[in-house]
């Protein structure tokens, strides 16, 4: 039998990675310090949070120089939409289909 939690994804058990992956689902690119701004997060928590994603391949990663400063950016990856839709989508059958009697 089919477990009801398979299709929830271990990398998107953080608050933090939701809320970097909830961003860039709806926008194109994103840099560092808007991501660390909205989420209220620290420098280096981010980082951790951003680097796992990174090396599942579900976030690219964009580094350019804007005057004398680098600036980086993230967007989504097909393969990193594809992981959290069907999160969510496990999430949502979860609200509607568990009951205990």
């Amino acid at each position: 039998m089919k477990s009801i939690i398979e299709g929830l994804d271990k990398a998107f058990d953080n608050r933090i990675r939701i809320g970097i992956m909830a961003i860039l689902v709806v926008n194109d690119w994103v840099d560092f310090n808007t991501l660390k701004s909205l989420l209220q997060a620290t420098d280096g928590n981010l980082a951790t949070h951003l680097f796992a994603l990174e090396q599942i391949e579900y976030i690219f990663v964009k580094k350019e120089f804007v005057g004398r400063k680098t600036k980086t950016s993230y967007q989504i990856t097909t393969k990193g939409k594809d992981a959290f839709t069907m999160h969510l989508n496990t999430l949502e059958d979860l609200f509607k289909n568990v009951k205990t009697n």
